[in-house]
């Protein structure tokens, strides 16, 4: 029980089962899982890399900027320009990272060095501040916002989407899990009332650039 003023848990719901933006993040790699194949690059750990790209990733590369996570091959500041490594990955699982990056617009530019490959992004539209990163948590993204600073910083095509709706955004925020939803509501999507952005972008290959002139 709850006084009305604090939500059901302080971490997202993780305490009793999904959170409801993990429900949003895994449908839409579900929906690009072709993408993550060869050479894969993800934040913090290797999960989505493993669930969503099984015998199609060659090699499976986690970045973190915090020296003690014993999951990372890559120590790195995305926010520092030229900190990955070019002409290298064949896609980068992006999640729930960008809003606590000082320099979003430099993180996407890193991203889009090399030139191939697929960047699979999303961030959150409405969220408690971090519970573990308070002092870190700069942004949240709307579709249009995203979609300006991909416009600012990324050279290939790109494609913004959201995830919720009005019931969606008030149980994320009062800690309320998938388990505990019905499928419907879940499976609702109202552009008013987004939770999570998810952006599939590309790199303009060679070729591309070629042809374009």
């Amino acid at each position: 029980m709850t006084d009305g003023f604090d939500p059901l848990g302080d971490c997202y719901g993780l305490d009793r089962g999904t959170p409801l933006d993990r429900y949003y993040i895994q449908a839409f790699l579900a929906e690009n899982q072709e993408s993550i194949q060869g050479q894969v690059l993800e934040v913090g750990d290797s999960r989505y890399t493993v669930s969503f790209g099984g015998d199609r990733v060659q090699t499976s590369e986690v970045i973190d900027i915090d020296s003690t996570n014993s999951n990372a091959t890559l120590i790195t500041d995305l926010c520092k320009p030229g900190s990955l490594p070019s002409s290298t990955y064949d896609c980068i699982i992006l999640t729930q990272t960008l809003h606590l990056l000082r320099e979003p617009g430099i993180c996407l530019e890193n991203c889009l060095q090399g030139p191939r490959g697929v960047l699979l992004l999303t961030a959150p539209a409405l969220s408690r501040l971090s519970p573990t990163y308070p002092d870190g948590d700069f942004w949240r993204f709307t579709v249009t916002g995203m979609s300006e600073l991909f416009g600012k910083h990324w050279d290939g095509p790109f494609n913004v989407d959201a995830y919720g709706n009005l019931p969606i955004c008030i149980g994320f925020l009062h800690g309320e899990v998938v388990e505990e939803t019905p499928d419907e509501v879940l499976r609702r999507r109202d552009p008013r009332f987004p939770l999570t952005v998810a952006v599939q972008a590309r790199r303009h290959s060679r070729a591309d650039r070629a042809a374009d002139g």
